[in-house]
């Protein structure tokens, strides 16, 4: 039989949009809180103003007594009832974890920490009541910021003895994966080149567009969560893990999602405390935060010093590359929180062929909101890293920032490549991405623009940045998680079901919310089964619908839950040739199957695969060794991670007497083998880019000395519009490197912007105004850090005017803790 593979595609590489885009924009959706159930009651949390206090005394009296309030319930009421939060990835045996009590009853870790909660019959009740329970605390010294941490005179939980979480390390030398760093560096300080930098990746909010919320309803035979979530089956298994529930009584389900960005990739104290109460009054519960909450205490991600070291040759060749991470947990370990800074360790060498490296991680415990992932997770903060140090050398070298990578990038003969932090990059081609980046940014008529306008002395100056990068994604294989100590796997799972009806149902145990599931799941099932694009529906994020999946975080969606839905339809197809056979009275060999239709070769009988559906269904004649039946499941795990790559280049404008700074343009080629659908490509590129530029120049989350969160509310938490960014140039390989490993050479782009952006603005930043002896400015770049960077070696200099320009922003120190 001719394969389904082998005829050109239909949908694979079209334009189309999404399906689900319809309901979404015409608010005909369901979002967890639009969930209305007979009876439902409405939660509102009590949250601790300090950071780190004890909790003398709780008088909840007066808010019992309020209209319509059903119950006010502290830590202490639930005892054990309310379970734990978990950490699913302890990074080292030795990890210092402590106790994550969705309410603690006697000592609050962060600001914004959970002490009661209130039950009433409408949410407006319940926040009124809210504010009259009267909580006595006892304030503690809290630990804000990385370098205090360090120190442990002060301590975020003094039951541990110490801020210091967990030492990850990774050394090429005893990896067996390379060389000595230390030697290497040793070697360079005597005839070689050795740049030192300690760049900060300051802490940033997730912020996504559908605040959290949660409802229980606990009166069938299913405990039943509806929660705004990525994660939708561990969910479920953290709930029966840490609440004694059985997890066949436990129905999870995440309606639509209104983004994520990793912020909804966590088990939450308030899912834990809904399904509480709502087990305990046997009555259905909603909560649903509010922006403010949100921002305060949904996790945040980043906050890291990197301190490194680079040795090279004097034509810039790397010998050795140095890493030291400070990573800041905040007050808890989270879900995957301490494995976050552990992914970057293997993308410090980025697309380079270093032969030396070292990596150590220590995380630290501090009084403030808990980290975890953040768009990217740990592979945008090694990027940003070896992108600015590969800058620091070309000036170093004196050659441009495009010559240094390309004497030191993995050429694309050398593929597979085995790389110094011991992975293999099947595909790539970092050449080919850069030429095309080159030529459609216009890159040498930009350098030709800068150097007349330095000659001028212009007041406005240009700067080119560069970032080329690559990154491992689609979260997996099941094995490499485990050897990390990872607590799930990461395999996907997938259904197809053929329908009596010629219609084609598919369950995947990936979760969308944002992505376009929906659209690109459609288009692979309607070219590889043949049949209207139309015809295919796609169900995902409900436990009981979708009883088997890993969910969704870490590019893996299209390249791991895609390819376990490829595995399914080709087993629909096998089990369809044979029913053909029989019903055709031919063998399976003499068979072809394209557009959806069997024929008989050499001949004009042919059938359908919606009539041999309708077959199966009815069941009157099929083989004697065959179920009735043309549905089929896969599950998939990947024998390795993909390697998406790409180019970007920046052209930022910076008025050096006021420091402002202005995007000129951007272009980036991005190789993501395969591409099912350019319209949804483009989107995710494009919001990648935004929030990987917003770090670069706007967002930061700051901790004033006390732990309270200073940038609580979008007022002073400065997330960019559509107003604050430009058109951006984006385009893709013409001869993609297609990924080895899976059967639709498909590679992740769901981070790529995001990876890629930060340092590509950065180095423009700095490019426009090296030559005036800056080579770093801490992000973001605001204009009065610009400012100050310039005029860094001139003391207190007053501007033009006689007076430093008027900044918005506060000083902050190096940890991100307003002065």
């Amino acid at each position: 039989m001719t394969a389904t593979q082998d005829r050109p595609a239909q949908e694979i590489g079209r334009d189309r949009r999404r399906k689900e885009d319809q309901r979404l924009i015409t608010g005909r959706t369901r979002w967890t809180d639009n969930i209305t159930l007979p009876g439902m009651l409405h939660l509102a949390m009590v949250r601790s103003p300090f950071a780190h206090a004890t909790i003398t005394s709780i008088d909840v009296e007066e808010a019992k007594a309020s209209p319509n309030v059903v119950a006010v319930l502290s830590g202490k009421d639930f005892g054990d009832e309310l379970g734990v939060n978990i950490n699913a990835w302890p990074i080292t045996p030795e990890q210092k974890t402590p106790t994550h009590s969705p309410m603690p009853a006697d000592r609050v870790a962060f600001a914004g920490e959970i002490v009661a909660v209130v039950v009433a019959r409408s949410a407006a009740e319940a926040r009124d009541a809210a504010e009259l329970v009267d909580v006595e605390y006892d304030e503690q010294p809290a630990v804000v910021g990385i370098k205090k941490a360090l120190e442990d005179t002060v301590l975020a939980h003094p039951e541990l003895g110490t801020n210091k979480s967990a030492l990850w390390v990774f050394d090429s030398a005893e990896a067996g994966t390379g060389g000595d760093v230390e030697a290497a560096i040793a070697q360079a300080r005597a005839d070689g080149i050795v740049i030192e930098r300690e760049y900060r990746q300051q802490r940033l909010i997730p912020a996504f567009m559908e605040p959290r919320s949660v409802v229980v309803d606990p009166t069938g035979e299913q405990l039943t969560m509806w929660s705004a979530t990525q994660i939708p089956h561990i969910l479920r298994f953290a709930l029966a893990a840490t609440t004694g529930v059985p997890e066949s009584k436990i129905r999870v389900v995440a309606p639509d999602v209104g983004g994520g960005f990793g912020g909804k990739l966590q088990t939450t104290p308030e899912e834990w405390i809904t399904w509480a109460v709502a087990r305990r009054l046997s009555k259905p519960v909603k909560y649903t935060e509010t922006r403010s909450e949100s921002l305060m205490a949904a996790h945040h991600g980043r906050d890291q010093v990197q301190t490194l070291t680079l040795a090279a040759d004097r034509d810039g060749r790397v010998t050795g590359f140095k890493v030291h991470l400070d990573a800041d947990l905040g007050a808890y370990v989270s879900l995957v929180g301490g494995g976050v800074p552990v992914l970057g360790a293997f993308m410090f060498n980025a697309i380079y062929k270093f032969p030396a490296y070292r990596f150590e991680c220590q995380t630290v415990l501090t009084n403030s909101t808990w980290t975890d992932a953040y768009r990217g997770a740990g592979r945008p903060e090694a990027t940003y890293a070896i992108e600015r140090m590969m800058d620091e050398l070309a000036a170093e070298v004196g050659v441009d920032p495009l010559e240094i990578r390309e004497r030191n990038w993995i050429t694309h003969e050398e593929f597979p490549f085995t790389t110094v932090a011991g992975l293999e990059y099947d595909t790539g081609n970092y050449e080919a991405a850069t030429a095309r980046a080159k030529e459609v940014f216009g890159y040498d008529a930009l350098r030709a623009e800068q150097r007349e306008r330095r000659e001028r002395g212009d007041r406005v100056q240009l700067g080119i940045g560069v970032s080329t990068f690559t990154e491992m994604c689609g979260l997996a294989p099941s094995r490499v998680l485990g050897s990390l100590d990872y607590g799930a796997g990461g395999w996907e799972h997938a259904s197809v079901r053929m329908l009596a009806t010629g219609k084609v149902e598919i369950v995947t145990g990936a979760s969308a919310h944002g992505q376009g599931h929906e659209t690109a799941f459609s288009q692979i099932v309607a070219d590889r089964l043949g049949v209207p694009f139309e015809d295919v529906e796609v169900l995902h994020g409900d436990t009981q619908v979708a009883p088997r999946g890993l969910d969704t975080y870490g590019s893996r969606s299209l390249v791991v839950g895609g390819e376990a839905l490829v595995k399914a339809v080709d087993k629909v197809v096998e089990k369809a040739t044979r029913l053909a056979a029989h019903l055709l009275e031919a063998s399976e060999d003499d068979l072809d199957y394209a557009g959806g239709r069997f024929t008989v070769r050499g001949t004009d009988q042919g059938i359908a695969i919606q009539e041999l559906a309708t077959a199966a269904f009815a069941a009157h004649d099929y083989p004697e060794d065959m179920e009735p039946s043309l549905d089929a499941d896969a599950t998939y795990d990947p024998v390795n991670f993909n390697y998406p790559h790409g180019t970007h280049l920046c052209a930022m404008e910076v008025d050096t007497e006021t420091g402002k700074v202005s995007m000129r343009k951007y272009t980036c080629c991005d190789d993501i083998g395969t591409i099912i659908n350019p319209l949804i490509v483009a989107g995710q590129v494009h919001g990648g880019l935004v929030q990987g530029i917003a770090q670069a120049l706007w967002e930061e989350a700051v901790h004033d000395e006390s732990g309270t969160l200073v940038s609580g509310s979008f007022v002073d938490y400065l997330l960019p519009t559509s107003a604050d960014t430009i058109s951006f140039d984006v385009v893709h390989a013409d001869d993609p490197s297609v990924c080895t490993t899976n059967t639709l050479g498909t590679k992740g782009v769901g981070e790529a912007g995001t990876i890629a952006s930060t340092p590509a603005v950065v180095n423009a930043v700095v490019d426009a105004v090296r030559h005036l002896g800056v080579r770093d400015i801490q992000m973001p770049c605001t204009p009065e850090r610009v400012w100050r960077a310039i005029h860094a070696n001139d003391g207190d200099a007053p501007t033009p005017g006689g007076a430093m320009p008027h900044f918005d922003e506060g000083a902050l120190n190096q940890d991100g803790a307003a002065q």
